[in-house]
């Protein structure tokens, strides 16, 4: 199938969409550790029951798991505790935006670490794309509206956090380069590598009880976070595996930063949310250049 690399980039955008209004409405009630350590741990419930369902395989090299060991740890652990840190000291939309260096991140990794080169066509098309997003994250709204100071430590965190997604991507690619590598088994090694990492960390720094314990005075919020748990580590993980298997590192991470681009309409419908026209340019901006990367 053609193009099947790209069509699940942008799939793994759409999930990651959703699932981030779903886990910011639970995040509001139990908050957002919670939210964060229980979604990992429900996909990887998930994921365990669907290789068992459908015998998938996870005979793989030593090497392969290693690789996806160190993917996990250096996206989820890393570029994910950076980037909620970033949060906390200059907001989303910042962080969202400095977010937007991972794609090239990738790209520059991925051509010294896997030989990828990108054609002319797809370098302007990432450049396109990454505008796009720059526009549309620019124009957000600040939620929380709290004034945000734009410090130095904040936009590391923001960088580091770009640069742990982009390594997690290039170990990806480098454990699938090796032989084929079903992607729900992949998701699972990542996830539950990750795991290993996070829940130690955080119940000896107290910061967390028996995350389950927390959702029996609110079911809303374990429903918002089983179906984020869902659409999200456990389909929207998976997807970008498959994506990283079939496409180079960079234009993958390129369509699958369009997540501020596929938010408008559901901004728009969920929160009545108005949309300037500088954020609806920015959006056809990015179209422009996802088109030029299905074309590279």
């Amino acid at each position: 199938m053609p193009f099947i690399g790209e069509i699940f980039a942008i799939l793994t955008a759409v999930l990651w969409s959703a699932t981030s209004i779903v886990f910011t409405e639970a995040a509001v009630r139990v908050g957002s550790l919670y939210v964060n350590i229980s979604r990992l741990l429900l996909a990887v419930c998930y994921l365990f029951i669907t290789i068992i369902v459908f015998q998938i395989d996870l005979n793989l090299s030593a090497n392969q798991i290693v690789n996806l060991v160190l993917s996990g740890f250096a996206g989820l652990v890393i570029g994910d505790t950076f980037l909620f840190k970033s949060f906390q000291h200059i907001g989303a939309r910042l962080s969202m935006l400095i977010m937007a260096l991972a794609p090239g991140m990738s790209a520059i990794l991925a051509f010294f670490f896997l030989k990828e080169i990108i054609s002319f066509i797809g370098v302007v098309g990432m450049i396109i794309t990454i505008s796009g997003i720059a526009m549309v994250v620019l124009k957000r709204k600040e939620t929380p509206s709290t004034t945000y100071k734009i410090d130095n430590a904040g936009i590391v965190y923001a960088l580091i956090g770009a640069l742990g997604q982009a390594v997690g991507l290039v170990f990806a690619k480098l454990a699938f380069n090796e032989s084929d590598i079903n992607g729900f088994a992949a998701a699972f090694i990542r996830i539950s590598s990750s795991i290993i990492f996070l829940y130690p960390l955080f119940m000896f720094a107290k910061r967390i009880r028996n995350p389950f314990r927390v959702f029996i005075n609110d079911k809303k919020a374990l429903i918002y976070t089983i179906i984020g748990s869902i659409i999200g580590p456990f389909l929207g993980i998976t997807f970008s595996m498959i994506s990283v298997a079939n496409a180079k590192v960079g234009i993958s991470s390129t369509l699958m930063a369009t997540v501020p681009i596929i938010m408008l309409p559901m901004v728009r419908y969920y929160y009545k949310e108005n949309l300037s026209w500088f954020s609806i340019v920015g959006a056809f901006v990015a179209v422009g250049g996802i088109a030029m990367l299905f074309l590279a």
